[in-house]
């Protein structure tokens, strides 16, 4: 047995009705009335239809046809029918060999919409305060017409809880008032079938008021007659709709219940429901009509009861209780459904449905009441359901079941086709399904066959049978898998088979990967016209192709050229407020789609505030208040309050004070006599806002002032005269006109009275004829037009300076070493310094130098000590020299006289190195030395020391001699020396005090004949000049290597025979003496430079040390500290002059030596 599957239209069946018009069907008249019929079966089907239960033969009637292959009648009403005569109940017949199906009853009514009967209307002439309902009554119309009132101008008329439409199409009015007064109440009527509208007659309606009415009256009664109209009264509430206490209200299952409460009372009732003894029904109840009307949707049997609407104001209240009961028309329970048997199978149809009443059912077999119809032995009705036994073909039949009661009717057609046909699967032979990895997959085996087959689903080609919860087999043939993986993957075979035969098929499954957002749009915050960019960065399966979509708050975008879409972004340009929103990016391919949302909030500088209100005026205090404006999506953090004195700075704005960004109103303190304007300027994250407009103006009381000038000073700018000074105090500070000042002084510490002047508004006054820097009492009050300010305070200031009368004495000299000096000093009086003390200047220079007895140029040298010092340290003198110095007083005028000078002399100290050192004459045993003095001797030179030692081949250092020669000898002839070797000098001078700093040189003696001749044989040989040639390559490459690593700061070899060159009496310390033991490039160790062998000239000039001066004192490069200590930086300078030769004292690096014998 098959039930509910579409037989193939290749196969035998019996018709089934598959369209047709509503049971209910209103046409419009002006139109050919079009009454559809549409079946299927095998044969096709023949159509034939009754009227009004009798049959209606089409083909008598020119004006009806029917469309070809279909049952459908086509009334031609536009050739000259009309719709009424076409009116009634109408049903279809579709009939072939195998049975007939039936339409359901299709009842033809024309639409109408019939105009208004003429009626007289008068005018409505109504009392404040009365109620008033004003009829529509619209003509009957198919179906009923929608109502609505308007004015002679097409407007509706407002609506409120006092006036409103009733359900009816009344316009009620709870209670009129003046303005209720018109001529135009015009009720419409709108046919929507017919797109008509009808207009009623206008209504007048004229509302007296109490006044007029009593002055009406008054004007039509003599004065004995005693009247006079009520003024308005309140009224409690009455119902106007519906009346009485109790109604009654039935409503069909299914359909919308609609309970109405209109009442009267002033003032307005307000209406309330309730539903007695439960609840009113959540998510379907609805008021509408300002809540006199209740709306349920979908109401069933459960929504009976009592529903009661209470009007209350303040007078009282009424209610109406409306009794609902809702009834059903009959409603499919089962609904029974095509059966195909094989002979010999059995089967039943059910028809169970319900309503209320209860429907009766009833049975037809092919539009025939059963009880009437041909007998079938195969078949037995059992109330709602018929059931067969051992069915053979001529048992095919269509079976009508019609379900009803007296709100309706139900009619379902369900065939029997008995049909012997081995399996056929309908779903296409290798037919492809592709899914997303853990999704379901669903496999259609769509099939047929009678008996009804099995179906079996395999997979791959030797695949065994699936079973298992991993699926799902549905009863239409269809596989599924809930959640595809990988490997599910592969052949599908579904097998249907009978005991008529089997069939199979193939199918394909293929999984594929999720299309997955891997980078999602973030949330930003952007300020007005930057750029924005958001990211949809995707991932998907190779084989599908993806489609990217975005969008801005769930719509498209803007047409816009500013919104860039790239391939895996969105670019906005120039951002404005309008793009703010939430855009999402969609990716959709053939099997899945992807979204992912991110906000785009646009920010900017908040809008300025408005509406400046000024409140609360006080003669020292004011209120602001304010709106402000948009803060643009960056809340606002504060307020900034500005003001502006259009008295004294007209268009200049100050600083007032900043409150925080909840508050709108602020206190501001005033000063007197200012015309005050103030503006605000709101502040947020990005910035402050343009300010707002200025507020109105408001111009404070004058007053003495509150405050004095300030920074009061008295100096002299002469010795005779006192300047004091002030500044002036600012416009809104003045507290009134006539700003002026009140300058007093006196001397101090003598008892004299206040001298006192007015001056206008200025900054300065003079007091001449001073004694000269005397001690002042000073103060200056600011007074206006008001009077003065409080009480100033006194400032001490000083008449004019004059130069020191005296100079220092008993200045004394202590020399401390050969470089520095004490001097001492006395004080002079303080009286005699005729000013501010500022200290002491001591002047000094050298005259001339002991050792050479040669006078130079006179360059004075000048220390500052500041304050009451009595001593100063003086630096960088030179040696054995004498110095003259003197002390002078200084104070704001300058300096006084010098004292007396003052000689001492500088002790001798070690000399510098000679001046130059020169090897020149190199024979076979010999050298001549020569040299230049030192440059600064520092004393008396008692001699020099010549040391020098030979270096052999592999850099080692020989015995070291030492040689005293006399200070005044300039040569030197060294004799004995070994031929063709090198020796390296040190040379310095002597004096009594100790030897000074020594220069270096280094010189070879010259090779003798014999072995000069034996070289050169050598030299001509060819081997040797290979030999050389591969030792000059060996060479070059070592130098590179050194060079590099030199380059690098590493160590190498070298370094331990460059130790033994050096200084024999410097000799390195240990790594337990604590120095370093790394490779060094001091100024005093430098390599010899290539071509070293010493030439005839060889000159080395003397690299001395000469200490620059730094000056212990002020004003030229240093001081002292008042106990004499040196607080400046005292530093030894040299002076380097350039040498003609070699500068290196250093012993000779590899390279030098081969330089020496190449």
């Amino acid at each position: 047995m098959i039930s509910a599957l579409d037989v193939p239209l290749d196969l035998s069946q019996p018709p089934t009705i598959t369209q047709q018009s509503p049971k209910d069907y209103i046409v419009d008249p002006r139109e050919n009335i079009v009454i559809q019929c549409e079946a299927k079966g095998k044969p096709p089907p023949s159509f034939s239809w009754t009227r009004n239960g009798t049959h209606f033969d089409i083909d008598k009637d020119e004006l009806v046809t029917m469309k070809p292959n279909s049952g459908t009648l086509v009334v031609n009403i536009m050739n000259g029918g009309k719709a009424e005569a076409y009116e009634g109940v109408y049903q279809c017949t579709a009939r072939n060999e195998r049975g007939a199906a039936i339409s359901n009853n299709i009842v033809i009514r024309p639409s109408r919409s019939p105009l208004w009967t003429k009626e007289k209307l008068e005018p409505n002439q109504v009392r404040e305060g009365d109620s008033l309902v004003l009829h529509c009554r619209p003509p009957v119309g198919l179906p009923p017409p929608i109502i609505f009132w308007m004015d002679n101008a097409f407007q509706r008329l407002p609506q409120s809880e006092r006036v409103s439409q009733g359900l009816n199409g009344d316009l009620y009015f709870s209670n009129v008032q003046p303005e209720d007064t018109r001529e135009d109440y015009i009720c419409y009527a709108r046919f929507n079938h017919t797109q008509t509208i009808q207009q009623k007659q206008p209504i007048s309606v004229k509302v007296f008021s109490m006044d007029s009415l009593n002055d009406t009256i008054a004007a039509n009664l003599s004065d004995t007659d005693i009247y006079g109209a009520k003024p308005v009264t309140e009224r409690p509430p009455i119902l106007l709709t519906p009346t009485g206490t109790t109604s009654n209200k039935v409503e069909l299952r299914g359909n919308v219940l609609l309970l109405e409460c209109i009442a009267a009372g002033l003032p307005t009732p307000v209406i309330r429901w309730i539903k007695e003894g439960g609840e009113l029904p959540a998510n379907r109840t609805f008021f509408e009509n300002f809540k006199k009307t209740l709306k349920i949707i979908d109401v069933s049997e459960a929504d009976s009861g009592n529903y009661k609407c209470i009007a209350r104001n303040i007078l009282g209240s009424t209610h109406h209780v409306i009794s609902v009961t809702v009834k059903a028309a009959p409603y499919w329970i089962t609904a029974p459904r095509n059966l195909v048997l094989s002979p010999g199978e059995d089967g039943s149809l059910i028809c169970r449905a319900n309503g209320n009443p209860k429907p009766s059912i009833s049975w037809l077999a092919n539009g025939v009441p059963i009880a009437i119809a041909p007998e079938d032995p195969s078949r037995k009705v059992d109330g709602d359901t018929i059931i067969f036994s051992a069915v053979q073909e001529r048992s095919s039949a269509v079976y009508q079941c019609n379900a009803s009661n007296e709100y309706g009717y139900l009619l379902a057609n369900a065939f029997v086709n008995v049909l012997a046909e081995p399996p056929r699967i309908l779903t296409p032979a290798n037919k492809l399904y592709q899914v997303i990895l853990d999704s379901p997959a669903l496999i259609d085996c769509a099939y047929f066959g009678s008996p009804k087959p099995e179906i079996e689903w395999f997979k791959g080609v030797k695949g065994s049978i699936l079973r298992g919860n991993e699926y799902v087999f549905h009863d239409n043939g269809t596989l599924e898998i809930p959640v595809a993986q990988k490997d599910s993957t592969g052949t599908y075979t579904c097998v249907a088979r009978n005991e008529l035969g089997k069939i199979q098929n193939e199918v394909q499954l293929e999984v594929k990967d999720p299309t997955l957002i891997i980078k999602q749009p973030e949330y930003k915050v952007i300020q007005r016209y930057g750029h924005v960019s958001f990211e949809c960065i995707i991932k998907h399966d190779s084989t599908l192709i993806p489609t990217v979509i975005w969008l801005k708050d769930n719509d498209e975008l803007p047409d816009d050229e500013r919104f860039l879409v790239g391939k895996d972004n969105l670019t906005i340009m120039n951002v404005t407020d309008k793009d703010d929103g939430t855009y999402t990016c969609i990716v959709n391919t053939t099997l899945d789609s992807v979204s992912a949302s991110a906000v785009l909030t646009v920010v900017a500088r908040p809008n300025p505030p408005f509406d400046l209100e000024l409140t609360g005026q006080l003669e020292r205090s004011i209120e602001l208040s304010w709106i402000p404006g948009d803060e643009n999506n960056s809340p606002i953090t504060s307020f900034v309050i500005e003001y502006e004195d259009g008295l004294h700075e007209p268009g200049v704005w100050h600083y007032q004070t900043e409150v925080p960004g909840s508050q709108t109103t602020v206190q501001l303190k005033l000063s007197p006599y200012v015309n005050y304007s103030f503006r605000v300027i709101a502040v947020n994250e990005i910035g402050r806002s343009q300010p707002s407009e200025p507020s109105e103006q408001y111009l404070t009381k004058s007053a003495n002032p509150d405050e004095n000038p300030s920074n009061v000073q008295g100096i002299g700018s002469e010795p005779d005269n006192l300047v004091i000074t002030w500044e002036s105090l600012k416009g809104f500070q003045s507290n009134g006109p006539g700003l002026q000042y009140k300058v007093s002084w006196r001397q101090k510490d003598v008892d004299d009275e206040w001298t006192s002047v007015v001056v206008a508004n200025v900054s300065k006054y003079i007091v001449s004829g001073t004694p000269t820097f005397v001690p002042y009492e000073i103060k200056v009050q600011a007074l206006n037009d008001l009077g003065y300010a409080p009480e100033p305070s006194e400032v001490i200031g000083h008449s004019g300076e004059d130069l020191p009368m005296v100079a220092p004495g008993n200045v004394q000299v202590h020399v401390i070493n050969s470089t520095l000096a004490k001097v001492h000093w006395d004080p002079v009086p303080l009286k005699s310094v005729r000013g501010h003390l500022q200290g002491y200047k001591v002047y000094y220079w050298k005259v001339q130098s002991l050792s050479r007895r040669s006078k130079r140029h006179i360059e004075k040298k000048i220390l500052t000590f500041r304050g009451n010092k009595t001593f100063g340290m003086l630096p960088g003198l030179e040696p054995y020299s004498s110095y003259k110095l003197n002390v002078r007083v200084v104070n704001g005028k300058g300096e006084g006289p010098a004292s007396p000078d003052k000689v001492f002399k500088t002790p001798e100290g070690v000399p510098s190195s000679p001046s130059f050192l020169k090897i020149t004459n190199p024979t076979l045993d010999s050298l001549t030395l020569e040299w230049g003095s030192p440059t600064h001797p520092n004393g008396i030179l008692i001699s020099y020391i010549l040391k020098f030692q030979p270096i052999n081949n592999t850099h080692e250092l020989g015995p070291l001699v030492e040689i005293r020669i006399p200070a005044n000898e300039s040569s030197l002839i060294l004799k004995n020396l070994n031929y063709s070797t090198r020796y390296k000098f040190y040379f310095n001078a002597q004096t009594s005090v100790g030897s000074g700093s020594q220069i270096t040189e280094e010189a070879v003696t010259i090779m003798d004949e014999a072995m000069a001749s034996r070289q050169v044989d050598i030299a001509t040989q060819g081997w040797f000049i290979g030999l050389m040639c591969a030792v000059a390559l060996l060479i070059l490459i070592l130098l590179i290597v050194c060079f590099i690593r030199r380059n690098k700061g590493g160590k190498y070899p070298v370094k331990e025979k460059e130790d033994a060159h050096a200084d024999p009496e410097i000799q390195p310390m240990k790594e337990d003496d604590g120095t370093f033991g790394e490779y060094s490039d001091a100024e005093d160790h430098k390599p010899l430079k290539k071509g070293s062998r010493t030439p005839s000239d060889r000159t080395v000039k003397k690299e001395d040390s000469d200490d620059s001066l730094v000056d212990y004192g002020e004003g030229v490069n240093g001081q002292f500290n008042e106990d004499g200590s040196f607080i400046g930086q005292y530093s030894g300078k040299k002076e380097k002059e350039p040498a003609e030769g070699n500068e290196s004292s250093e012993a000779p690096s590899p390279v030098n030596a081969m330089n020496s014998f190449v």
